[in-house]
This record gives C-alpha cells, structure tokens and sequence, in this order.
C-alpha cells in the first residue's frame, strides 16, 4: 500500500505558512488552504489590518480565491484547512460554501463558532480538529505576547 503524503497534516502545513505571512506583516495569524483533488486552490491569511477590512479573514478570502477558480459557489468537493477554529462569521461563509470538510487546528474559545448551542456547519461538513494545533496556539500566543 502506498502512502499519500497529501494528507490532513500535509496541508495544516500549508495553512502554517499563511498564517506565518500574517505574523510577519502584523497581522492575527491565522492561515487557510483549500484543497480539492489533492490540489491547493486557495491560499490565504488574515489581512483586516492590511486592506482595512474586518471581514477580511483568511477564511473568507480563500472562500473567494476557491469560488472563482472553480468558477462555482459551492465547495462540496474541497477541504479547507485553517489554523484557527473559524469564527462565527466564517464558519457562515463556510456554511454557504458546503465544504465536504474543515479541518482545523487551534480552538478559539472566545469566538469560535463551537461556542455556538448548536453548529452552523452544514450538516454534511464533515469536521477534524487539532490539527497541529500547539503550532497554531503557539504562533498565535507569541503574536499577542509581542502586542502586549
């Protein structure tokens, strides 16, 4: 049996290095990939602060990136991979997208859509969590420890 190195960890890797560009430019980091057919599609990171957008998380401009280049709106056939629990919003937008799967890595307790009674994924979204979830948490602590 041959092994696939284009896995869940493969692309959380993917998505570790959007959200390291985030860092870099002094933005939240949180990246995001999309990924359909084993092929990224859409990459992004935070940019609220660059192109003074609040809605401009990665998830949403990966969700447009992939939209276009699929030239659909709906995403049932793709994965996306984000290094924070989407938030509210996000999680909306991916809703929308019907994404077959999201996969991501550190929790967002004050803001994650988990927060939530009840899901506003859409019921065949399928979830993975904790994906290289202490590189997330970790980029993410020493952003804010830098901000203090």
């Amino acid at each position: 049996m041959e092994l696939n190195p284009l896995n869940d960890l493969y692309f959380m890797k993917e998505a570790l290095k959007e959200a390291q560009k985030a860092f870099d430019l002094n933005e939240v980091p949180v990246g995001c990939v999309i990924v359909c057919e084993n092929k990224i599609i859409s990459r992004s990171h935070n940019q609220t602060h660059r192109l003074n957008d609040a809605t401009a998380h990665a998830e949403v401009i990966a969700i447009t990136a992939a939209s276009g280049y699929l030239g659909s709106k709906y995403l049932s056939d793709c994965t996306m991979y984000v290094t924070l629990e989407p938030c509210i919003m996000c999680a909306g937008a991916a809703y929308w997208a019907q994404f077959k799967k999201i996969v991501f890595g550190a929790r967002d307790l004050n803001r994650g859509y988990l927060s939530l009674p009840k899901s506003i994924l859409h019921p065949k979204t399928e979830v993975v969590r904790n994906i290289l979830s202490n590189q997330s948490t970790k980029l993410l602590h020493d952003f804010f420890k830098n901000k203090r």
